[in-house]
């Protein structure tokens, strides 16, 4: 079973570090946001990928060229121009990476990667976006659906400020550091999508969060995956800073590989 990761964003949230380098790019303990997500799809037996780039996605592609080069140690001899490479950490990848335009929407980068893809299912996710979500669980829940075209995981992030619980005297009974959100479930950018997905979306320039959601919604194809673990996106600095704190303390909820 495939996995498209859509990677081809401005971030321009996140402009300090997309300004050099696509988003998916920026680095979370020394790798790739992009390279923790593929790891995470790996670690549960899916290690087929097609990549959407778009913004500065000449550098993804480097990056995968010379993968080697970026996990092992070197030796150049520059008299014979021999290059021998020492302790290569290989992945079980196949990856495909597909130029999906710079200004492109979700919903047309989908669109241009479908000559890619087979007539089964498929994952689909951003490149931005940490989670130890059970996909075998996903795809189950989307299994038992019949009518299903496509199954969302959604998650109830954290809220960014602790909640304080006063009484009408000012006496505070309760303070939480960090609430659950609202209480209302958000998409966590983790799907499964069957083939006729496409025929939900009607143009290049749409996004595949707005109107194809709704068509989808509107016909009863539409489902939801409850995720409650670890949950967290990258849109600003402070979301980098906290994943790398997480990922340095040894303490990453995403982190399911040895």
């Amino acid at each position: 079973m495939k996995v498209v990761i859509l990677a081809g964003g401005l971030g321009t949230r996140l402009s300090e570090e997309t300004v050099i380098r696509p988003k998916p790019m920026v680095d979370i303990g020394g790798k790739p946001i992009l390279w923790h997500i593929m790891k995470l799809y790996s670690a549960q037996g899916f290690h087929e990928f097609i990549l959407c780039l778009g913004y500065k996605g000449y550098q993804i592609k480097e990056y995968f060229m010379n993968y080697f080069l970026h996990s092992s140690d070197v030796t150049v001899n520059l008299q014979t121009n021999e290059v021998e490479l020492h302790h290569c950490a290989a992945e079980p990848w196949k990856v495909t990476l597909v130029d999906t335009g710079a200004e492109t929407q979700t919903g047309g980068r989908l669109s241009r990667i479908q000559k890619y893809l087979e007539d089964e299912p498929f994952f689909m996710t951003y490149g931005d976006g940490l989670s130890n979500v059970r996909l075998q669980d996903l795809l189950r829940e989307h299994r038992q659906h019949a009518n299903a075209v496509a199954t969302m995981t959604v998650v109830q992030p954290l809220g960014r400020f602790g909640a304080v619980e006063p009484d009408p005297s000012g006496l505070v009974h309760r303070f939480h550091e960090k609430p659950q959100g609202d209480g209302g479930w958000i998409n966590g950018g983790f799907f499964v999508l069957e083939p006729s997905v496409f025929e939900y979306i009607r143009q290049d320039m749409e996004p595949f969060e707005g109107d194809p959601l709704r068509r989808l919604a509107q016909r009863r194809a539409l489902f939801a995956y409850r995720h409650d673990g670890f949950w967290h996106p990258m849109d600003t600095l402070r979301d980098k800073t906290l994943l790398n704190q997480l990922w340095n303390a040894g303490q990453a909820p995403w982190k399911i590989w040895n």
